[in-house]
């Protein structure tokens, strides 16, 4: 069993940037895939990044690419989820999920085992 903390998100204005993280309890395997997603209110659930626990892939929504950075240090069995040049469009909660399988497919909620209880990003204009 994986539990998902994260913690980073608040209140900034436009251009601003935040760090997320999400800290896992439990073991995580070479296998999995850590990805971060994000749902606005009265939207669904959205991808924005992933990054495979052996951190040799990392995958983004077109919508923050070059943006925003993942990373993840496996000695803190933490993700990282850097956002600069933020956007009032930016504004929701952000999720944290692990998928212990790490298959093909990393943008689809669906194929996560594990979801964090989310942290609220607002951004201002």
């Amino acid at each position: 069993q994986v539990q998902l903390v994260e913690s980073g998100g608040g209140l900034v204005q436009a251009g601003g940037s935040l760090r997320l993280s999400c800290a896992a309890s439990g073991r995580i395997f070479s296998t999995y895939t850590m990805g971060w997603f994000r749902q606005a209110p009265g939207k669904e659930r959205e991808f924005v990044s992933a990054i495979r626990w052996s951190g040799i892939r990392t995958y983004y929504a077109d919508s923050v690419k070059g943006r925003f950075t993942i990373s993840r240090d496996s000695a803190k069995n933490t993700v990282y989820l850097q956002m600069n040049s933020l956007k009032p469009e930016d504004t929701a909660v952000y999720y944290c999920a692990a998928d212990a399988d790490g298959g093909f497919i990393v943008t689809k909620p669906p194929v996560y085992d594990y979801w964090g209880q989310g942290t609220q990003v607002t951004v201002s204009s």
